[in-house]
């Protein structure tokens, strides 16, 4: 089993998508994370990724104040995505504040909605969402055998305020269901730390690295072929910044590279 490096399009939003794409494809990875495009720009993105010769990762998101607007929201992200032919699509899903039984209603219909369109959609674990917890997760999987996960376990991290020892069982399942991974590292109180090198985050670093090897132990043994994997940092706000100047306190493209290059080394071996 390979495994295939994306790089998200989030923080590079200052660049045109020819700017950008010829970047992430010169620095050696494998295709573009990035929001569906507006009907005007997707002929020309998709052209893009042709000549550069990268894959796509679609990212979508539901919306709206009630749960039958997440549920359209959905259809149409997922619909949208699935016309410009993604490896998958990555979908930020209903809400945390739903009670149980909406939540089993909105991925209810998103299991049959993405079936209907033919495309493997990977619901992120994220904060605000659904999938805020690992324990909320792991009912939701239970009760949908055909659920299938994007892996940011960085926000449980902080969610929980810890890096879940006690939530083994339910990392093993959502590792089970995982068909991709955003490789941020995350602490007890934030979704992402200032640089996964700093020696001051070793156990951090570590203990996200040996999540995503049990991924990938996992998916080896099913016998898939590729594990995607995004080096997900964040730019300012989400990067720490210093006070007073809103500087940041890494370089956000350095970042995922330098994460990039770890995945290599710790995973593709």
């Amino acid at each position: 089993m390979s495994l295939r490096l994306f790089k998200s399009l989030w923080g590079m939003e200052h660049l045109t998508y020819r700017e950008s794409i010829r970047q992430i494809a010169a620095a050696g990875y494998d295709g573009v994370e990035a929001p569906v495009p507006s009907p005007e720009q997707a002929g020309e993105f998709i052209e893009l990724l042709q000549e550069y010769k990268l894959a796509y990762i679609a990212l979508i998101a539901s919306t709206g104040q009630s749960l039958q607007q997440h549920k359209e929201t959905f259809a149409n992200g997922v619909n949208r995505a699935a016309a410009l032919n993604p490896l998958l699509v990555i979908s930020h899903s209903a809400r945390d504040c739903m009670s149980d039984e909406e939540q089993s209603d909105f991925f209810r219909a998103a299991i049959h909605e993405q079936k209907a369109a033919g495309v493997s959609v990977g619901h992120e674990t994220h904060r605000h969402r659904a999938m805020y917890t690992p324990w909320n997760t792991a009912k939701l999987l239970e009760l949908f055998p055909d659920l299938r996960i994007t892996a940011d376990f960085s926000h449980w991290c902080c969610v929980c305020e810890s890096l879940l020892p006690d939530q083994g069982k339910a990392i093993r399942l959502a590792s089970e269901r995982t068909i991709h991974i955003h490789a941020r590292v995350g602490y007890a109180q934030g979704p992402q730390v200032p640089h996964p090198a700093a020696p001051e985050y070793a156990l951090e670093l570590k203990t996200h690295e040996d999540w995503w090897k049990l991924i990938f132990e996992i998916r080896k043994a099913g016998g898939y072929e590729i594990t995607p994997v995004t080096p997900e940092y964040g730019p300012p706000g989400y990067m720490h910044t210093l006070p007073f100047t809103n500087q940041p306190v890494t370089d956000l493209w350095d970042t995922c590279l330098w994460m990039g290059n770890r995945l290599r080394t710790v995973l593709a071996n």
